[in-house]
């Protein structure tokens, strides 16, 4: 009996492996005979030790040109094959960084292939760069040698070298990271190699490899040899029957007289069949005979019926029809009406029960805002528990039909009261500009300029303005298609506040600066130049900056097709971005949901309705409160964030969408402080658009500027105070001679984020 090898294979799926690995891993066993004999089977893995999807692609690309190239190069035996497989591979990965498909090698670090083939018994390896492969024979682990390991794809010059031996039933060859195996060891290695099957191996390798704090690469596949009896199969014996000797001649018993026998009783029951037909039809002759004899009845004489006496019958037949359908219409009309209009007794009962739930909610009202009692002031814990039995009680009440007018007092004063509880402000709106109703005008975001005064983004006449509230004018700083040297300024999408600048991005990807020369509105547009921003695309979300020091800051991008929030590090002259970015989030993510960005030293974002702190690329550690109102609103979802205060001072500012409010906490732990609403149920900042906020001086409390699509408006974050001089919603009445915001504040800390 014949016995032939077994390859038993073990890899980690993909789901399982590490996010952030920048690994492949490749397998390929051919199922065609000719492919098989003489290609054998093909295992791959491509390393990187440098973490992040580029290096990823990288991998990828190597793997994938290495597995088309070794099955379809013929020229010569396995070694040579895989030779230049690996070549062509490097070449592959020089030219593609050569057209900045990939970017430059610090993005992806040296790329390690460790490859093996295996043909009936034969073994062939070749390990290039940071990848190793380990042979366990007879509880021995044996290391593959590889001239080029500190080399790494792409290289000027390649020569791979490839081992070949003899491999046999029990051996197990193992392709690893070279992360994994430094942080294992050899012997943690073997012991998984030669105690476990090879998926358990793999399986146990990677956890303790996640258990030791690995990240990054993490790739390994490991195989071992078995064998498969086999066995030849011939035709199934077939029995031979002799030729038929009577073929032809009548059917005839063997036994004497049994077909003489056999005859005669056929002819016996033929005999009897014809006797017992032949009896049938006598009787029924016989029956048929007695019926003609019995007397017959004599027709009945044909009456004729007058035609009025037979009107008359269909006329009264018409009338007792017509009464029935009457009487059964009006029987299935009552039961109807019954049916549809149920019985006192329930109706009264529930009548009952929302009157009882009414007078339980006025006594919680009343324990609570009672004659001389406050709970809200003096025990708001016991306050909020018994507003929200009270709104729970309204609630039924209102189901079991109690009027909305008898109902609707009671709610507003609890509502009053929860408002109260949970620190909301009404505070005022107060228009500072606007634009001409003649102007297409599409105000999409503001910022404090680097003079004091604020500028705007118009997306529908594609222009920056800045604001003068002095005299009321705006006046264009950056308009698309305007010519800047050998430089056409391009449609103005994103615009953010770096130092003594007003840093604008337009539609093309390109980052403008404008520096203004006075108070007057006067100043100079640069174009700035970043590396790689021509490959930002249109998707990018926001942009923001952080000083430095001196006039130096950071520039910070939301680039969803990165999957990051990039930081780029100014040239010493300032001049530019010239290095590449560095993301600021500790692993890849999507970033889509983001609608706002805040740099204050922290890194703070609004990303999905939430307020993220990002601190060293991660969120942990600062979570903002719930509001505890949810009784009467929903769950809030931030769309803006922003702050006037430096870092790890003050107070944040999240915008919430779902209840038009601004709610404030402390950037220290994310306690909850207070929230605003405009007063007299204003509906302004249903079209809130974006926003900055300038801290108070002293005792003086925070001021909000926002923009709706065509005005600029200010929000002074507390109680308005009423008087001739306010309006009727509480809000102080809207100025034209508002002057512009107080000076700036102190600048955060130099530390970037």
């Amino acid at each position: 009996m014949a016995h032939r090898l077994q390859m038993k294979l073990g890899v980690m799926p993909e789901s399982d492996r590490l996010p952030d690995s920048p690994d492949t891993v490749l397998h390929v066993q051919p199922r065609i005979g000719a492919q098989l004999r003489t290609k054998g089977h093909l295992y791959l893995l491509v390393t990187s030790r440098v973490a992040g999807h580029r290096a990823h692609e990288a991998t990828r690309l190597v793997a994938d040109s290495i597995r088309a190239e070794y099955y379809y190069d013929e020229s010569g035996g396995i070694r040579v094959c895989l030779a230049k497989a690996i070549q062509a591979a490097n070449k592959r990965l020089g030219h593609a960084r050569e057209r900045s498909a990939l970017g430059a090698t610090g993005d992806t670090g040296p790329i390690g292939v460790a490859v093996a083939v295996v043909r009936d018994n034969e073994l062939y390896v070749s390990t290039v760069g940071p990848a190793e492969a380990y042979l366990s024979r007879g509880a021995r682990l044996s290391t593959l040698p590889d001239p080029h390991r500190d080399r790494g794809l792409p290289a000027a010059e390649l020569e791979p070298d490839v081992w070949r031996g003899e491999i046999n039933v029990g051996d197990q060859l193992l392709l690893v990271s070279p992360s994994v195996a430094e942080a294992l060891g050899s012997d943690e290695l073997k012991e998984a190699l030669v105690t476990l099957h090879p998926q358990s191996a793999v399986e146990r390798i990677h956890a303790r490899f996640v258990e030791a704090g690995g990240t990054g690469s993490d790739g390994a596949i490991t195989l071992e040899v078995g064998e498969v009896a086999a066995s030849r199969s011939g035709r199934a014996p077939i029995p031979v029957r002799p030729a038929e000797p009577l073929a032809g001649t009548p059917d005839r018993s063997p036994i004497p007289l049994v077909d003489s026998v056999a005859g005669g009783m056929a002819a016996a029951q033929n005999a009897a069949d014809a006797a017992r037909s032949a009896a049938g039809g006598v009787a029924g002759r016989l029956f048929r005979r007695l019926q003609d004899s019995l007397p017959a009845r004599s027709p009945r004489d044909r009456r004729v019926t007058p035609m009025t006496a037979r009107r008359e019958m269909q006329q009264r037949a018409a009338i007792a029809i017509l009464s029935f359908v009457v009487v059964i219409g009006a029987l299935g009309a009552g039961v109807t009406f019954i049916g549809s209009h149920p019985f006192p007794g329930p109706a009264i009962a529930s009548f009952e029960a929302g009157q009882k739930a009414l007078d339980e909610a006025k006594a919680d009202l009343d324990r609570v805002l009672g004659p001389g009692v406050d709970l809200v002031t003096n025990d708001r814990r016991k306050a909020a528990t018994l507003l929200t039995d009270a709104m729970a009680k309204l609630t039924a009440a209102a189901a079991a039909g109690i009027p909305a007018a008898t109902i609707q007092p009671l709610r507003d004063q609890a509502v009053a009261a929860i408002d109260r509880l949970y620190n909301l402000i009404d505070v005022g709106d107060t228009v500072l500009f606007t634009f001409p109703a003649n102007q297409p005008i599409d105000l999409r975001a503001i910022v404090r300029g680097p003079d004091g005064a604020p500028y705007v983004l118009d997306a529908g006449t594609k222009t920056v303005y800045r604001i003068d509230l002095a005299k009321q004018t705006a006046g264009a700083i950056f308009r698309v298609g305007t010519k800047v040297g050998t430089a056409t300024e391009g449609e103005p999408r994103l615009m953010t506040v770096g130092g003594r600048d007003l840093v604008i991005l337009d539609s093309k990807s390109v980052v403008w600066k404008w520096t203004p020369a006075n108070t007057t509105g006067r100043g100079t547009t640069r174009k700035v130049s970043v590396k790689g921003a021509s490959e930002w695309g249109s998707d990018v979300l926001a942009i923001g900056t952080f000083a430095r020091n001196g006039d130096l800051y950071n520039l910070y991008v939301v680039d969803p097709s990165e999957q990051q929030v990039l930081g780029y590090t100014p040239a010493i002259d300032g001049s530019g971005y010239p290095s590449a970015p560095v993301g600021r989030l500790s692993a890849p993510r999507d970033v889509s949901g983001i609608t706002s960005l805040y740099i204050d030293g922290d890194i703070w974002l609004a990303d999905g309705g939430r307020l993220l702190r990002i601190v060293n690329g991660r969120s942990e550690g600062w979570t903002s409160a719930d509001p505890g109102d949810t009784i009467i609103r929903p769950v809030p979802r931030y769309t803006l964030v922003t702050s006037g205060s430096d870092r790890r001072e003050g107070r944040i500012y999240g915008f919430d969408a779902n209840s038009r409010r601004v709610i404030s906490f402390l950037k220290t732990d994310g306690s909850f402080v207070e929230q605003y609403r405009l007063a007299a149920e204003s509906s302004g900042w249903t079209d809130l658009r974006s926003w900055y906020v300038v801290a108070g001086v002293g005792d003086q409390p925070d001021t909000l500027f926002w923009i709706s699509g065509t005005a600029m408006h200010k929000t002074v974050l507390e109680r308005p105070v009423s008087g001739p001089g306010a309006s009727p919603g509480g809000s102080p009445a809207a100025s034209s001679s508002s002057t512009a915001a107080p000076a700036s504040t102190a600048a955060p800390a130099s530390t970037a984020p």
